[in-house]
């Protein structure tokens, strides 16, 4: 077996899943669009301020907690800081047959270069 590094398995996931921009996560909240925002950084990161809305669950407590958070037929968009920790995660929620999951590229950092709206 070919051994992957961190970015390896990070640039493979995004090729497997759906990326969305902080501009689009902002018009589909323009249009008041069903969505369920995944905050899926550390609490530390979390407390530091969030999307308005936004269900908070670490990335390491993922598989373990998602199943009983969000039910498989929502649309949901995950973001981390940056947008690497989110794909890892959309990736994982697709094959836990989440089918309408995307990752927010550039993350809560990306969003805050928009002057999106943060809570917390």
């Amino acid at each position: 077996m070919a051994i992957k590094t961190g970015q390896d398995l990070i640039d493979e996931a995004k090729q497997q899943i759906e990326q969305v921009t902080p501009e689009q996560v902002q018009e589909m909240q323009a249009r008041n669009e069903p969505v369920v925002y995944l905050d899926v950084r550390e609490p530390n990161e979390w407390n530091l301020g969030h999307l308005p809305g936004a269900v908070h669950l670490a990335r390491g407590n993922l598989e373990g907690k998602v199943e009983a958070l969000i039910p498989r037929d929502k649309r949901v968009v995950i973001y981390c800081a940056r947008g690497n920790r989110s794909a890892l995660a959309a990736l994982t929620m697709k094959q836990m047959g989440y089918e309408h999951v995307s990752s927010m590229a550039r993350g809560i950092q990306g969003w805050a270069d928009i002057n999106g709206d943060i809570e917390g």
